[in-house]
C-alpha cells in the first residue's frame, strides 16, 4: 500500500506545488541559514517526483514482462539497471545543485564497462551518512557504466523504489539481528560469486556511520574476541570504524579470481549524518573530497595476510580523511563530477 500511496501522494503536492513554494519560501524568511525550509521541501518534492517515476517505470516494466515472468530474463535486468541508473543521476544532481555540494575526485578513473580486459570488482568503501551511498552508487552506475550490486538492511525496504527495484536485481537484503550472521556471510558469497565482468560489488566494510561510541564499542568488541592486536590498530583511527574483515574476506573468496578491489575514501560528509546534522547544515556550500586506491587482483595478498593488509588500508584511508578535512571546508572553482 505505501507505493500506491506515495504516487497519490506526490500528485497531491505536485498539484498544490504553486502554494506550497510560497509558503516555504516565507517560512524561509524567519528560519536561520539561506532559504533553508524552501530547499528542502523543493528537494523532497524533486525525489518524490524521481520515486513515482521509478515506481509507474517499474510497474509497466512489470507488465510488458508478462505481469512479472520474464521479469528475470537479461534484458529486463538490463532495463532495471538502467532505471537504476537514471533515478541516481536524477537524485544526485539534485542535491548538488540545491544543496551546493561540490565533488573533486584525485584519483585515476576507474575502469569503464566495455573497456578492454574489464574485469569484475569489489568496491569497499569508507561511509558516512546517507549521502554518500547516493554518491557512490552514482559513481559506479553513471560514472563508470557499471552494474552496483549491493547487500542492505532489511529496514531500507520501506523506501518502496528501493524495495521494489533492488529485489530485482542481483541484490540483498538481510537482517542485522543476532543470529543471522551465517547468512549474511552467505548473501556475501552469492553477490560475489556470481559477479560478471561488468559487475561491482559495494560492501561498506565499517558496518555503518562513525560515531566515538561505535569507535569505542568496536575496540572493546576486539579486545573480547581476543584480538588486542586490531583493537590497538583500531585506537589509532580518528574517522574510522576498525573494517570488518569476515564479510571483506568471504567476498574476496568467493568472487571470480581475476576480480579487482578499489577502496574508496572520502572526506567532507562527516557532519551530516542525523536528519539534525543536515538541518543545521542546509544550505551545505561544501565540497566532497573523494579518492579511490586500485588493488589489481594479481596484488591481492592470500586468504592468510588480506586481514592486516585491509587494516593497513583502512589506517591509509584514516590518515588520508584527515589531511582532506580542512580542504573541504573550502571552495572549488572546478571540481570534477563524481
Amino acid at each position: 500500500m505505501i507505493a500506491p500511496g506515495l504516487v497519490l501522494g506526490t500528485l497531491a503536492v505536485t498539484v498544490t506545488l504553486p502554494l506550497t513554494l510560497i509558503v516555504a519560501g516565507f517560512l524561509s524568511r524567519y528560519v536561520p541559514g539561506k532559504w533553508r525550509i524552501f530547499r528542502i521541501f523543493w528537494f523532497l518534492f524533486l525525489y518524490l517526483l524521481v520515486e513515482a517515476a521509478v515506481l509507474a517505470m517499474a510497474f509497466s516494466l512489470w507488465l510488458i514482462s508478462g505481469f512479472g515472468w520474464r521479469i528475470r530474463h537479461p534484458s529486463f535486468v538490463d532495463a532495471h539497471y538502467s532505471l537504476l541508473a537514471w533515478a541516481l543521476r536524477r537524485i544526485v544532481a539534485s542535491a548538488k545543485f540545491t544543496f551546493r555540494l561540490r565533488v573533486l575526485r584525485e584519483d585515476a578513473p576507474v575502469a569503464r564497462s566495455g573497456a578492454a580486459h574489464v574485469r569484475p570488482i569489489l568496491v569497499l568503501s569508507r561511509h558516512a551518512g546517507p549521502g554518500d551511498s547516493f554518491l557512490l552508487m552514482d559513481g559506479i552506475a553513471n560514472g563508470v557504466g557499471r552494474r552496483p550490486r549491493i547487500v542492505m538492511k532489511e529496514f531500507l525496504q520501506w523506501d518502496p523504489s528501493v524495495d521494489i527495484l533492488l529485489n530485482r536485481l542481483p541484490s540483498a537484503f538481510v537482517s542485522t539481528a543476532k543470529g543471522e550472521r551465517e547468512v549474511l556471510l552467505e548473501t556475501i558469497a552469492d553477490m560475489a560469486g556470481t559477479m560478471g565482468p561488468d559487475d561491482a560489488f559495494v560492501i561498506f566494510p565499517e558496518g555503518g556511520n562513525y560515531t566515538r561510541k561505535r569507535a569505542l564499542r568496536a575496540i572493546e568488541k576486539l579486545r573480547e574476541i581476543g584480538r588486542p592486536d586490531l583493537a590497538e590498530r583500531a585506537a589509532e583511527l580518528r574517522n574510522t570504524l576498525p573494517p570488518r574483515s569476515t564479510g571483506v574476506m568471504t567476498a574476496l573468496a568467493s568472487a571470480p579470481p581475476e576480480s579487482d578491489v578499489y577502496f574508496v575514501g572520502h572526506a567532507g560528509l562527516e557532519t551530516f549524518v542525523t536528519a539534525g546534522d543536515i538541518w543545521r547544515g542546509i544550505p551545505t556550500d561544501t565540497s566532497v573530497a573523494v579518492r579511490v586506491w586500485h588493488v589489481p587482483s594479481e596484488l591481492i595478498p592470500p586468504a592468510d595476510r588480506q586481514e592486516g593488509w585491509l587494516f593497513d588500508m583502512w589506517a591509509e584511508i584514516d590518515t588520508w580523511i584527515t589531511e582532506r578535512l580542512e580542504l573541504t571546508e573550502e571552495p572549488f572553482d572546478d571540481p570534477e563530477a563524481y
